[in-house]
């Protein structure tokens, strides 16, 4: 029974990992702007918490009440209260509450909101090892499971699969009860829980979340000095924009008060149209009786790609050798023009972090 907890609490460790991914990807993708991560975020709670009431809050008073054995409380005050006289009512409240805890964590999270792992793991640990014990002992012929034993269980496997430490559950929880009664099961809920999220995911929530926001730290050192440089810095601001109705006059007047050779086009709000390429059009800013007949519009072009601010530098230094270029123009998430990278900066960056940190390998 032990060995199927683990097993159990490997398998709901990955739910839980993978949906909250998936979801927080979500928030990042539509939420372009706080205020709409707010609202997708402050809706998803309201409904949730409408539905299951036990989801507010930390989730301390649910897990204190499964292990008291006063578990029939949790559906009052929710739709599911005809359920409370049922003996699979709470099984059948607890594992919705089971499914989508994630998405709870996950809209306060992305929402803007103070969440986190650790208190989310305890409460779904909790619920996972009850469920287990409730159910198996509605059988007779099964062994009587002690319900609020497969609870701490079950908090230390999540823990242990969620977070990929399984040293951290075994003794968190054994020191919560007071004891070291559960060391030897909660051992083996914890091992058998890691090696079974570790055949699926080999990386804990903490590091995939890291590697997303290009600051994990690996062996690797080009890697290692890439996601040491910051962004912010290496992005050149000195470039004059132009729009596109602006006629070749005024474009011939803009460049004779800078020292490039690109210049980006924006219209009314920002948005990043395309560029100007000084060698695309020498052999007209000469030709004075040409000044009022072409625009900006007319000889612009596309840049051969955009970097997306808080693009991992790797993947920045990906989109440069595909492209061949030597610069890039630098766009927020709603495309709005913030600057240009050029491959130089990037190397004489690169030169500097490298000496700092790694001179003495």
């Amino acid at each position: 029974y032990v060995i199927f907890l683990g097993i159990f609490c490997g398998l709901v460790s990955l739910y839980f990992t993978r949906v909250m991914n998936w979801t927080e990807g979500q928030f990042r993708k539509y939420g372009t702007t706080f205020w709409r991560k707010f609202m997708m975020g402050g809706i998803i709670l309201s409904l949730l918490i409408f539905l299951f009431p036990p989801l507010y809050g930390e989730g301390y008073d649910t897990i204190t009440l499964l292990l008291n054995g006063q578990f029939y409380g949790l559906m009052d005050h929710s739709m599911f209260y005809s359920l409370n006289t049922s003996y699979f009512g709470i099984i059948i409240f607890l594992s919705l509450i089971l499914l989508t805890k994630v998405f709870a964590s996950s809209a306060t999270n992305g929402g803007g909101g103070c969440g986190g792992i650790f208190a989310p793991s305890l409460y779904l640990g909790c619920i996972a090892g009850f469920i287990l014990a409730h159910t198996s002992n509605y059988f007779p012929a099964t062994m009587y499971l002690s319900e609020k034993n497969f609870a701490l269980l079950g908090m230390a496997g999540i823990m242990s699969g969620v977070m990929h430490a399984p040293l951290t559950g075994v003794f968190l929880i054994a020191e919560l009860t007071g004891g070291y009664d559960l060391f030897l099961p909660l051992m083996i809920v914890s091992i058998v829980s890691y090696i079974t999220i570790l055949m699926f995911e080999p990386h804990s929530i903490y590091s995939m979340r890291l590697a997303q926001k290009g600051k994990l730290l690996t062996h690797h050192k080009d890697k290692a000095v890439l996601t040491l440089l910051n962004a912010d810095s290496i992005i050149e601001r000195d470039f004059q924009t132009v729009t596109p109705d602006m006629s070749l006059g005024d474009m011939v007047k803009v460049i004779s008060r800078s020292n490039r050779n690109m210049f980006p086009v924006v219209d009314e709000r920002g948005v990043l149209l395309g560029i100007v390429l000084l060698d695309n059009i020498r052999n007209i800013i000469f030709r004075p009786e040409l000044y009022n007949r072409f625009h900006v519009s007319k000889f612009m072009v596309s840049p051969p790609a955009k970097v997306i601010i808080n693009t991992p530098m790797d993947q920045i230094m990906k989109t440069f050798d595909d492209t061949k270029a030597w610069n890039l123009p630098v766009v927020d998430n709603t495309g709005r023009y913030m600057g240009f990278m050029s491959k130089s900066k990037i190397f004489n960056s690169y030169r500097e972090v490298l000496v700092d940190n790694f001179s003495g390998d």
